[in-house]
């Protein structure tokens, strides 16, 4: 098994290494380029022409690799069909900028098609004992068409976790530096139980897949990228949300190893609305931006954000689900309180002009 996993990770990551670089042409020929000069996005800091659309050569990658390791079945082709619109919202958006309502109204859509396809989260297990179970609960949205509870909450769960990655992209390596983090983590705690289902040893191998297409990728977004991810990019995320539900590795372990981009997110949000603005509109408040602030280059950022995904993921598979409850309560803290340390740094720095 593990020289299978080996030849999955390895396969995808060469995969990469040569979808990239011809993706990257194509994305010229296309125009979908990242210039500040043209394109006055509040959150960029790159000061030169980057091509975007990086989703393109990742979900190229992953499909190549499903369609050896794994097979067809309803659930793999719902996740490919998912993914595959993800990434053509995603380069139109590369392309044109699109609304970020409509991007989010696609996110549902997308995690709609998955969940059809047979993902739903049925239960979870409570950090105070017990098992909390959803299936049974339904909502009747029209005549003879109904949607359960686990169906609702799985859709909710990917459309978060799809858009708590996007916003971890902020500088140069980041985003699959924590995308191939995770995957790694969900894989091997996939793997850790007494008895192994066919659909745990599925996911693991996909999300060693993953794993490999984020290391690929990294190669050529790594500080100073050759490709930027986009948008296109949250085929990552979607997968890695889908990856949480089916390897049954408990959501609490997803939200470990993603507990600094989760953290941030929940402030980002709690910022925008209490600003009365739209939380899906960007700004420069990301954690990673105010790192870069104080001084910090893009790739100290980026072995950060990895440094402590790692850390809080390795802890994941060794903490039971009410230590993984205080942990998240404690990254959330500690998170919260070092963003308003560096706004209050920034802030100071500032008037001292």
């Amino acid at each position: 098994m593990v020289f299978f996993l080996l030849g999955a990770v390895t396969l995808a990551f060469c995969l990469m290494l040569i979808f990239t670089p011809i993706s990257i042409r194509l994305i010229k020929r296309f125009n979908l380029i990242d210039d500040p000069g043209k394109r006055m996005h509040p959150a960029s800091i790159h000061t030169k022409p980057i091509p975007r659309g990086g989703g393109l050569p990742i979900y190229l990658s992953i499909l190549a690799a499903v369609l050896i390791f794994l097979p067809l079945n309803t659930t793999m082709i719902s996740i490919l069909l998912g993914g595959f619109l993800v990434v053509i919202v995603g380069l139109l958006d590369d392309k044109y900028d699109i609304s970020p309502y409509i991007r989010f109204f696609s996110n549902i859509v997308v995690a709609s098609i998955v969940v059809l396809g047979g993902i739903n989260i049925p239960y979870i297990t409570s950090p105070t004992g017990g098992i909390l179970h959803f299936a049974s609960y339904s909502i009747q949205l029209f005549q003879g068409f109904e949607i359960s509870l686990s169906q609702i909450l799985a859709i909710g769960w990917i459309v978060w976790v799809m858009n708590m990655l996007n916003w971890s992209k902020g500088v140069d390596g980041q985003m699959p530096g924590i995308a191939a983090i995770s995957a790694i983590i969900i894989g091997v705690a996939s793997l850790r139980f007494p008895v192994l289902d066919v659909m745990n040893i599925h996911a693991s191998i996909l999300a060693f897949i993953v794993a490999g297409s984020a290391l690929g990728f990294l190669v050529f977004n790594f500080y100073p990228a050759k490709i930027f991810p986009g948008y296109s990019a949250t085929i990552l995320g979607f997968i890695l949300g889908i990856l949480s539900i089916l390897s049954s590795v408990k959501l609490a372990t997803a939200l470990l190893v993603m507990g600094i981009s989760m953290a941030d997110a929940l402030f980002t949000i709690t910022r925008r609305v209490l600003a009365k603005r739209s939380p899906f509109w960007h700004d420069k408040g990301h954690l990673h931006h105010l790192l870069l602030k104080q001084g910090m280059g893009q790739r100290s950022v980026a072995l950060f954000y990895w440094g402590m995904s790692l850390i809080l993921g390795l802890a994941s598979l060794t903490l039971s689900s009410k230590g993984k409850l205080f942990v998240i309560i404690g990254v959330i803290a500690v998170v919260g309180g070092f963003i308003l340390t560096l706004k209050h740094l920034g802030k100071k720095a500032k008037d001292e002009k």
